[in-house]
């Protein structure tokens, strides 16, 4: 199916594209803050996750999506461990409108990329003698609703802001 898409991405196809090139790990860092102390303690750990989506067009029809997470384990306010990972893809997307663009690379291309960033992670931490974290899955629709929603609102309290008052 890939190669179907490909072939129609290069011939000029009129309907839409949407495929996978390549799926890899761009970066990941790792960092045990404590040291051994981290493995003398009984603990459970506060949990943080940070997630953002950066996206680059690379040519016509061809764009990086990069999936950064970051995570961070705590005890009180001292950090266990750190982990980021920035987990790529390059995906053909062609012949669809540009507020459908948006919306792909916000939604599916992240849903594709984070069973990858999860093992990533889930290994690194196993080397570092950690537990696996097993990340629940991310309703990335739900993240983007919100995401525009939170922008519009911004949009709205700049333009009130910004909004010269009537003086009678």
């Amino acid at each position: 199916m890939s190669e179907e898409n490909n072939q129609q991405a290069a011939e000029g196809a009129q309907g839409p594209v949407f495929a996978i090139q390549r799926i890899y790990l761009k970066d990941i860092s790792f960092e045990t803050p404590m040291g051994p102390e981290a493995f003398t303690k009984a603990y459970k750990p506060n949990i943080q996750q940070d997630l953002n989506i950066q996206a680059n067009q690379i040519e016509e029809g061809l764009f990086e999506v990069v999936l950064l997470l970051t995570i961070t384990a705590r005890i009180e306010d001292r950090a266990v461990f750190l982990v980021e990972v920035k987990q790529a893809g390059l995906f053909a997307i062609a012949n669809i409108e540009a507020q459908a663009i948006t919306q792909l690379i916000n939604t599916a291309c992240p849903q594709i990329l984070f069973p990858y960033a999860r093992e990533a992670i889930d290994s690194i931490l196993g080397r570092g003698s950690f537990p696996p974290l097993m990340l629940a899955p991310i309703n990335f629709d739900a993240v983007f609703v919100q995401a525009i929603a939170a922008a519009q609102q911004q949009a709205a309290e700049q333009a009130q802001a910004e909004k010269p008052e009537v003086v009678n």
